[in-house]
């Protein structure tokens, strides 16, 4: 029995302890989306920060941040 049988052994029994795969975030991350471009309808993360949103707004509209995004909290 070589190195390769015997690692794969072992992820296979800490798989076993663990259990199962892995779990995803994707509807997670869907659900964190809140912040709403009116313009484009584009969603961003909860935890997007005011300077990419006005990046957003400048480079994609020509508009500042307020019109995109009126609902955003400072």
């Amino acid at each position: 029995m070589g190195n390769g049988a015997k690692a794969q052994q072992k992820r296979e029994r800490n798989q076993a302890k663990q259990g199962g795969t892995a779990k995803s975030q994707i509807k997670v991350n869907e659900a964190a989306k809140n912040i709403i471009c009116q313009t484009c309808r584009q969603t961003f993360l909860l935890t997007t920060r005011a300077p990419a949103l006005e990046e957003h707004a400048q480079n994609k509209h020509s508009k500042t941040m307020a019109e995109c995004f009126p609902t955003y909290a400072k």
